[in-house]
């Protein structure tokens, strides 16, 4: 990739970003936060997760 496609390519991709309102980012990027995985559980594996469901269970 050349130095000119790159530059391009960045451009694009900021003009598409900040062509959509910041409304519709903003909600984009609260949708994607919640969507993620516990913390405990990307981290760490299902096993710690379990025993802290257990654990918060009683």
């Amino acid at each position: 990739m050349s130095t000119n496609d790159y530059i391009k390519y960045i451009t694009q991709t900021f003009v598409q970003h900040y062509s959509v309102p910041k409304s519709e980012r903003k909600q984009k990027r609260i949708q994607k936060k919640e969507e993620k995985p516990p913390f405990l559980l990307n981290w760490f594996g299902l096993l710690p997760y379990a025993f802290l469901m257990l654990l918060k269970r009683k």
